[in-house]
């Protein structure tokens, strides 16, 4: 498809990282841009004004977008706002940030989406295709944007890209080669407009599939067969509790099962990361790689070599024989139920933040089965007491230095204190990562203080 911007007058919308690398792109590509952000001040200010960007900050001008030839959206923007629809009601043009870069790359695109598990998925499934040998790059959600990549794009490579729904709401001709479906259940509510709107972003991964390309889907979740069930892909199934062909664990190895034939391709021995959710993970990335080439050998090499991610199921420090793990990542509460579920009895969960959906009484029945406790959180803290108490005991704390110590002095040795918040981070820290890292500080802190005492 022949796509240009040279000589059209392009906004764009969201000066994050996202934003930047699409307005330096349209920038190189012969358009004239201009980034409007709500903030009245932000940190590529100077970079983008150097490359002939202009810049709306403090908020957005009507009349800058229906004079548009085309509007970009940074993912998170919210498609609704009054500029948006009076941009389309102009005849403008919106898409994200993600369609943009994909009308543009030259290699073969591989999308991961899904509730949970994307980034675990999309970095395993980058170093698996790495170790096979293929010439990958790996971002979209995580790392580096699509539009960063596109410059550097070639027909041999594999764009290997985590696609949240914010991004894939904003597509019209995204195309990927292999999509992936993890899972799915309820989150992001805060600012999809229902349920139905969150499901429907996430099927769009789909849309554009032709019987050339492949859908990978998790059998294991019936959310996800259904939204697939209509994809024009060829399908490949992976699932724990797998039946038929597909991707599953056999006879303590992933498997590739075809029929009678079974081909063992990864022990699971390799997989160095704990969590019943993170071996699905390591299945789902199986699965996808081998469909895209690579072979059981350099899989396995990848499989062995990966420790996890920051701030997923990462194991930060024993004390006094209580582990502590940072999975600030899992914001939903179907994330952090299964941040509990792979830690064992006596657990306690540091749970809150900002609300977004789901249901906080779906922890009680993990939490009882393990004789758990909670300190909450956040502005959820009340919500997080309400749904749980008094099945599970429930400790209020005000800071995360607070709730580092609540939970070691909760917790018996032998028993492991997760930050598994199922909340966003945005009431008390800039973002997730920043969260994890506040956890990992307070505990070390601890564990100093410990240290000092004997």
């Amino acid at each position: 498809m022949s796509f240009s911007v040279a000589g059209q007058r392009v906004v764009v919308v969201g000066a994050a990282r996202s934003g930047v690398a699409a307005a330096e792109l349209l920038a190189r590509r012969g358009a004239r841009v201009t980034v409007t952000d709500r903030k009245a001040e932000i940190d590529a200010a100077g970079a983008l004004a150097n490359r002939g960007i202009a810049l709306e900050l403090g908020g957005h001008r009507a009349g800058t977008f229906t004079s548009a030839d085309l509007v970009v959206v940074s993912p998170g923007v919210p498609l609704d706002q009054p500029v948006l629809r009076a941009a389309r009601a102009s005849g403008v043009p919106v898409i994200g940030e993600l369609e943009l870069a994909s009308r543009w790359v030259k290699g073969r695109v591989i999308a991961i989406t899904g509730t949970k598990g994307k980034s675990t998925t999309t970095t395993l499934t980058g170093r698996m295709l790495e170790a096979a040998g293929f010439k990958v790059a790996v971002g979209g959600n995580i790392g580096v944007p699509l539009s960063e990549q596109v410059d550097g794009s070639t027909p041999e490579m594999l764009h290997v890209v985590e696609a949240s729904s914010f991004q894939l709401e904003a597509t019209d001709t995204f195309h990927p080669w292999i999509a992936a479906l993890l899972n799915f259940s309820p989150d992001h509510l805060d600012q999809h407009s229902a349920i139905e709107a969150y499901a429907a972003a996430k099927a769009r991964i789909f849309r554009r599939q032709t019987p050339d390309d492949v859908a990978v889907v998790n059998e294991d979740d019936a959310a996800a067969r259904a939204m697939a069930a209509d994809a024009g892909a060829r399908h490949v199934a992976y699932g724990l509790e797998l039946a038929g062909d597909g991707f599953t664990i056999a006879n303590d190895a992933i498997v590739e099962r075809r029929g009678r034939e079974v081909t063992a391709l990864v022990p699971v021995s390799a997989v160095k990361v704990p969590g019943r959710h993170i071996l699905s993970d390591v299945v789902a990335a199986t699965a996808i790689s081998r469909t895209a080439g690579a072979s059981g050998e350099a899989m396995t090499r990848a499989v062995g070599a990966f420790s996890g991610l920051e701030h997923a199921m990462e194991v930060v420090a024993m004390i006094d024989g209580v582990r502590f793990v940072n999975d600030s990542k899992a914001t939903n509460v179907a994330s952090a139920r299964r941040s509990i579920e792979s830690v064992g009895r006596g657990v306690v969960a540091i749970v809150g933040g900002r609300y977004k959906g789901g249901e906080f009484v779906d922890l009680v029945a993990p939490l009882v089965e393990r004789g758990g406790s909670v300190v909450a959180i956040g502005e959820a803290a009340e919500r997080v007491e309400r749904a749980m108490a008094p099945a599970v005991a429930v400790i209020r704390a005000t800071s995360m230095a607070d709730a580092v110590r609540a939970g070691f002095a909760r917790a018996s040795p032998g028993a492991t204190v997760v930050l598994a918040p199922a909340c966003s981070s945005f009431d008390m820290f800039r973002d997730y990562a920043e969260r994890g890292q506040r956890f990992k500080e307070e505990v070390q802190q601890l564990a100093a203080e410990r240290r000092a005492r004997t």
